[in-house]
């Protein structure tokens, strides 16, 4: 199974990596390993792709699943369950709970504090983002935090409108350093790395790590909504270990 593990100095009982495509049960335009049950996927099939996911990742336990709404929600869980949470992150200080955070562009985001004892896994669109989805997963941590930003959509495909540069611009005119004007009027190509780093920054991380992976411009490694419009998910996990 292809693994893609954060390149950040997190303590040593904190583990991480993100999905790919790659291996899996699913066809056609979900063709991989589609761990999104809410994107017209067979069902079996997704429940397939998500056992052999927890079985090759040496997982300790299933991952908490989010039912994810580009909301601000950040739920903390304390315990192993099987529900979905309807939230866009999930936090946690309880040993062996894998938190996760689908994507086909958006941002995952990893944080853990530097002691091991506190994790999160956050799903960061531009609404999210924009509304302070970072700023109500990092009010849960206490201590020094750090943060590993996952494979999403690069700034060189992410074109977005006038409404997204005045979303952000109207919360820190330093985010227009994220933004620059394309042949067409009122167009931007949003660079969602610096955006969601000075979102973090202001709160006092420093420590931001970074994939530098594009979902968009590797169709054969990963799943990219902005590519395909129907496809699957691929997605990022974290978990504090015994």
């Amino acid at each position: 199974m292809e693994m893609i593990v954060p390149n950040w100095p997190a303590p040593k009982n904190v583990k991480a990596f993100s999905s790919t495509r790659n291996e899996g049960f699913s066809s056609g335009v979900y063709k991989g390993l589609n761990l999104g049950g809410h994107v017209g996927d067979d069902l079996d099939h997704v429940k397939l792709n998500r056992r052999w996911l927890a079985e090759h990742s040496a997982m300790p336990d299933d991952p908490i699943w989010l039912n994810q709404t580009h909301s601000t929600t950040v739920l903390e869980v304390s315990a192993i369950g099987q529900d979905v949470l309807n939230a866009d992150g999930v936090y946690t200080k309880q040993v062996g709970v894998v938190c996760s955070a689908m994507t086909a562009d958006c941002l995952p985001v990893l944080l853990t504090d530097t002691l091991g004892t506190q994790v999160a896994a956050v799903h960061a669109g531009w609404r999210g983002l924009a509304n302070g989805i970072i700023e109500n997963a990092l009010a849960k941590f206490d201590g020094q935090v750090i943060a590993w930003i996952g494979p999403a959509i690069s700034a060189s495909a992410f074109e977005v409108g006038q409404d997204v540069f005045d979303a952000f611009v109207a919360h820190n005119s330093s985010a227009s350093q994220a933004f620059k004007p394309t042949q067409v009027h009122d167009k931007w190509l949003a660079d969602m790395n610096i955006l969601v780093t000075q979102r973090l920054n202001s709160l006092g991380v420093r420590g931001v790590y970074y994939s530098n992976m594009c979902t968009y411009s590797e169709p054969e490694r990963f799943f990219s909504y902005r590519r395909d419009g129907i496809t699957g998910r691929q997605a990022t996990f974290i978990w504090i270990e015994k």
